[in-house]
């Protein structure tokens, strides 16, 4: 079976016909499509994981084709990233709470602020790892706090 399926910086395409690539030599190319050209170079070849990086008219592109192994991987679900479940936040340093970002209830997903915290006189923001919802804040603003301090309960 021949796959036609390809990735344009992450994007799922189905090649088409009607387009020609021509090697100028082993870095530069000339891609016509359409009766038009578009010039290219070659900067990253990963020919083992069927991956390039390309330059095409001053713009970047990270193509992948997708091969058997792939679907393979798709079709028994190994592809899906696993989420983590909140359960609770703690503080990783001693220090003192600036601001609480987030509301009983409310909630999370990976990468939303949920405090900030300055030690050392750094402010450091602390991000949802994982999702959950807010079950219960234990920390207030301008509260100094040990480290390993329950911060946030999470459902």
């Amino acid at each position: 079976m021949v796959s036609n399926t390809w990735s344009f910086d992450g994007k799922e395409v189905i090649g088409s016909q009607g387009s020609v690539l021509k090697w100028d030599d082993h870095q530069f190319f000339t891609l016509t499509y359409k009766g038009q050209k578009f010039f290219g170079e070659l900067l990253e070849d990963n020919s083992e994981d069927n991956s390039l990086k390309i330059k095409i008219n001053q713009r970047v592109f990270e193509v992948k084709k997708k091969g058997e192994l792939d679907d393979l991987i798709s079709a028994l679900g190994l592809d899906i990233p696993k989420v983590r479940k909140l359960k609770e936040l703690q503080a990783p340093m001693p220090g003192r709470i600036v601001q609480v970002s987030v509301t009983v209830g409310q909630e999370l997903n990976i990468g939303d602020e949920i405090l900030s915290l300055e030690a050392m006189k750094m402010e450091n923001i602390l991000k949802a790892e994982g999702v959950g919802k807010v079950k219960a804040i234990f920390a207030e603003a301008n509260q100094v706090v040990e480290k390993g301090f329950v911060l946030i309960e999470f459902e």
